[in-house]
């Protein structure tokens, strides 16, 4: 196993040609937005596997260990997944608050929240076809999607996000059986709400895991650099993760200047840490990347660290996001080098 391996937090940069990234920029949709697309429905799903292909060549060039498919079939990290299931109304949206304090779309929960079929399988084999490096797969995850939607089935909030969590430990199992070497749940919403998240956000996460085998990861963040400018340099809810079954949790700490000590609450568990700022154009050298590393190596073991960027990179111009990747993987190669 390599030390100090690297790796995205999931999105990577969509083509132009593919999707309307300037419009995708003013928002992170929680319902279906298939008027984003520039293909037609026919062509599609070609498109978006050659988009796919791209994503995973550029890791695999800048020398990125753990790849992914850079999220280029999902137009949000979370809509994808949430809109497949059962008991969703998505013609008809409800309305929930924004991270930022916006009222926006969300998908409306009518009855029972199931998973009828696999919604990531194929797209995790089109990766594993495609490298012979480890990969990763990204679902959102129980607490969040919960979050995310305008109840108008349950009355019973925690009852809602363990649906959720079954429907998500379903998918999970399928993804590791298809060959996912990593399976990273995206729960940023427990930072925006970390009193429901002790109430029941992690009784959710847990039941998600119930039964998996394989790495787990955890990602927590603070939003979108494109979308949240002004972060706070602490989280609200993240010591609590020791007592998840993941065995990964995955944070930012460039942009927010986290202060590093709280990596110590977490003694059980590997740290995926966030290096590279999302919210600055400007492409860190890999001696910069180095000195974050090194800055965390005074609070977590090496054995325990996982190099990555904040948050994905969706938002980010692909030549920006190229750029702060290889940086990434150069500036992990210097620290490796001097743990030698």
């Amino acid at each position: 196993m390599t030390m100090l391996p690297t790796c995205l937090v999931g999105s990577y940069p969509q083509p132009e040609w593919l999707i309307d990234r300037a419009r995708l920029s003013k928002q992170v949709p929680r319902v279906r937005a298939r008027d984003l697309w520039l293909v037609a429905p026919d062509k599609l799903e070609a498109a978006q596997d050659d988009a796919t292909l791209l994503a995973i060549r550029d890791q695999e060039q800048a020398g990125i260990d753990i790849i992914t498919d850079g999220e280029q079939r999902r137009e949000s990290y979370s809509n994808h997944f949430a809109t497949a299931l059962e008991g969703v109304d998505t013609e008809n949206p409800g309305t929930a608050m924004s991270r930022t304090g916006r009222p926006i779309p969300v998908p409306r929960i009518t009855g029972p929240v199931r998973r009828r079929q696999p919604v990531e399988v194929r797209d995790l084999q089109w990766l594993r076809a495609n490298t012979d490096r480890q990969i990763k797969a990204t679902v959102p995850g129980p607490f969040t999607m919960s979050r995310q939607a305008q109840d108008d089935y349950y009355g019973d909030e925690k009852a809602m996000a363990m649906d959720f969590a079954d429907a998500v430990n379903a998918e999970i199992k399928d993804l590791f059986a298809a060959g996912a070497d990593v399976v990273q749940i995206d729960e940023p919403w427990m930072q925006q709400y970390p009193d429901k998240a002790r109430a029941f956000g992690l009784d959710a996460l847990n039941r998600a895991l119930d039964g998996v085998s394989g790495a787990v990861a955890v990602h927590l963040c603070f939003g979108y650099a494109a979308v949240v400018h002004e972060k706070p340099n602490g989280y609200s809810f993240l010591a609590e993760l020791g007592n998840s079954k993941a065995q990964q949790i995955s944070i930012e700490a460039a942009q927010p200047r986290l202060d590093l000590s709280v990596l110590r609450s977490l003694p059980g568990k590997t740290i995926i840490l966030g290096v590279i700022d999302l919210a600055d154009m400007t492409v860190e050298t890999p001696q910069m990347v180095a000195a974050r590393i090194r800055a965390a190596l005074a609070h977590v073991a090496p054995e325990r660290l996982v190099i990555a960027p904040d948050c994905g990179m969706k938002y980010l111009p692909r030549a920006v996001a190229y750029g702060k990747m290889k940086a990434m993987v150069d500036g992990a190669r210097i620290v490796r080098q001097e743990l030698r």
